[in-house]
């Protein structure tokens, strides 16, 4: 018998799908109404708790623009100086005018604004009034249930702007007017606890039922009816205005008690009619509000039966639609699968050229699997290419190693048998280069890699320039000069004689003019600055940006890869911590500057 673990892929998938399509289809044809029913319920739930946050957020939104407006006031230079000047009586009637055109000026700002009113702390009260047009009297204060003594002594204390929940203003029209109010005091940057004035900034109720009512309708949530609570329990916003500013609730209730007084509170009124499944509430920190929605599900749930009769009658044919898409999708997968697997078969033989074809029709799993292959057998490539180059390298060096083991005592000693030749004969400026000569070699084999205090490294340039000037018949003028601060300053040895034997030997190349070479060693904060002038020929300016960017080709002039090499040593002692920078231009010269990490002084 052959068991399930011997059979192919395609028939595992194809098993698969069929039993992952008739398990959920025979679930759903048992529970599929419940099940619909409480899905819709939790959506519906959790699409009301979403509009309520959206809603909160935009009411605090909208208070916010509010309150800069308000801002402007009380941050007034104009508003705090009329105030004191009002209530020392210093031009009584003309400072209560231009107090009253300056929050007019205010008023037309933004919509809504009915009101914006200054109690001063001897009870002198100034506004403009939208309602009414005049700035003789506030169309809200003498029905609001503080008087403006009260208002001035609750907002002075305070230090942020408060919020007085909506209440009846005024009538007018044949319309009730209810109002809400921001609140702070006037503050005088002179004197900041200056307790002059307050400012209230009255805004018609209608602006927080329309922010309610426009996030249920860009929401599309039906049967929905939000408003909002103070901390006294008492209505700020609510579909009946009548009720605004009356405490309809508890707070200090359990939150199932709560619940079922908004649910009341809607019944009541009539502002929603038919069966409320579901009430919610967030409260606000900020604000101090309760914001409360309720919601009427009944003609969502009315909906659900409809749709599970289709549901049954899709159930057959949505299986059979599975079944077919199984075959399709399994013969697909297994071709793509099929082509990975031939690659591998072909890298086993060791060819490594092999790479696998993708197409849009592939599978993004199967495609990322082959552009994964791919890239491993180029990496692969690459490596074993690198591999052999770098066991040519290492050949080439282990040659260059044994070649160059000469014993230097063998030739300090016969530099030093031929100095004595020139003594003996009067030649002192041949003994002088020969010595220099020794030392240069002493100084260069002896620990090649090692730090040096930078003054000997000063020495042993000025001896290698001296046999280059001996050698060049004094065909150039060489100016070295390096800051005293830096003399003891470790640095590697022979770090930047390859950049001024390349000035020497093919900068001045050719070049008929007095040759100057000048090589300067600074402290530029924590690094020291090395530049490399000379006057001579020049380099092309592409093959500058080529040296800048580090990419001679091996097949430059030796004298470039010189260059390269010693940037390379550079960058091997220093790593990111080093800059190398060439400037060139033809028949004017060449500038190499330098930067590297200031060590800890030696000395």
């Amino acid at each position: 018998m052959i068991t399930l673990h011997r059979k192919s892929f395609a028939f595992r998938l194809i098993m698969a799908f069929i039993l992952i399509s008739i398990v959920p289809i025979a679930f759903i044809s048992v529970s599929a109404y419940r099940n619909t029913a409480k899905i819709v319920e939790k959506n519906m739930d959790e699409l009301t708790r979403i509009n309520l946050s959206q809603t909160a957020q935009s009411i605090k939104t909208v208070i916010a623009s509010y309150e800069d407006l308000a801002y402007q006031i009380y941050t007034s230079e104009s508003a705090a100086e009329l105030t004191v000047r009002i209530d020392n009586n210093d031009n009584f009637a003309v400072s209560k005018n231009q107090l009253s055109r300056l929050l007019r000026g205010y008023a037309y700002v933004k919509p809504y604004v009915e009101s914006i009113t200054v109690i001063t702390k001897k009870g002198e009260v100034i506004c403009y009034d939208m309602i009414t047009a005049t700035s003789t009297k506030t169309s809200w204060l003498d029905n609001f249930e503080l008087s403006g003594e009260e208002i001035y002594s609750k907002v002075s204390k305070e230090q942020r702007t408060g919020i007085l929940t909506s209440q009846y203003a005024t009538a007018m029209g044949g319309k009730d007017r209810y109002l809400f109010h921001l609140t702070h005091r006037i503050v005088d940057y002179r004197n900041i606890n200056q307790k002059e004035a307050v400012l209230i900034f009255s805004i018609d109720e209608q602006l927080l039922d329309a922010t309610c009512n426009q996030e249920m309708i860009k929401n599309g949530i039906p049967n929905c009816v939000i408003f909002i609570i103070d901390k006294q329990g008492r209505l700020v916003s609510f579909p009946e205005p009548s009720l605004l500013g009356k405490k309809v609730v508890d707070l200090d209730q359990s939150p199932k008690r709560q619940t079922d007084t908004y649910e009341k509170l809607i019944k009541d009124t009539k502002v929603l009619p038919g069966k409320y499944v579901s009430t919610h509430t967030l409260y606000d920190e900020e604000l101090g509000w309760t914001f409360v929605t309720v919601s009427d599900h009944s003609s969502v749930i009315a909906s659900i039966k409809s749709q599970q009769k289709t549901a049954l009658m899709t159930a057959a044919v949505s299986f059979l639609a599975l079944v077919i898409l199984a075959l399709v999708i399994t013969n697909h997968l297994t071709k793509s699968i099929g082509k990975v697997v031939k690659a591998m078969k072909v890298v086993e033989q060791g060819k490594l050229s092999v790479q696998v074809e993708t197409d849009n029709r592939m599978p993004l799993e199967v495609t990322a699997i082959a552009d994964q292959f791919n890239h491993m057998i180029q990496w692969l490539k690459e490596s074993m290419e690198k591999e052999k180059e770098a066991n040519i390298k290492q050949r080439n060096a282990e040659i260059a190693a044994l070649e160059a083991q000469i014993n230097p005592h063998f030739l300090y000693n016969t530099l030093d048998t031929i100095n004595w030749m020139a003594i003996d004969n009067n030649q002192y400026e041949i003994s002088n280069t020969i010595n220099s000569l020794a030392h240069i070699l002493r100084y260069s084999i002896e620990k090649s890699n090692s730090t040096v205090e930078l003054s000997r490294e000063m020495e042993w340039l000025k001896q290698y320039v001296f046999l280059q000037q001996t050698r060049m018949k004094n065909a150039f003028e060489c100016n070295i000069h390096a800051d005293p601060d830096l003399l003891h300053t470790p640095i590697h040895k022979l770090l930047f004689q390859p950049f001024v034997e390349n000035a020497l030997l093919h900068g001045f190349e050719g070049v008929r003019q007095k040759n100057i070479l000048d090589i300067n060693i600074s402290s530029e904060e924590d690094k020291i600055k090395i530049v490399i002038v000379d006057n001579g020929k020049g380099m092309p300016e592409g093959l500058a940006k080529e040296l800048n960017r580090g990419k001679v080709m091996e097949e430059a002039d030796k004298s470039h890869i010189g260059i390269k090499n010693a940037v390379e040593r550079l960058k091997m002692y220093y790593g990111t911590a080093c800059s190398f920078w060439v400037e060139s231009e033809l028949k004017a010269g060449t500038k190499i500057t330098i930067m590297i990490p200031k060590e800890e002084s030696m000395g």
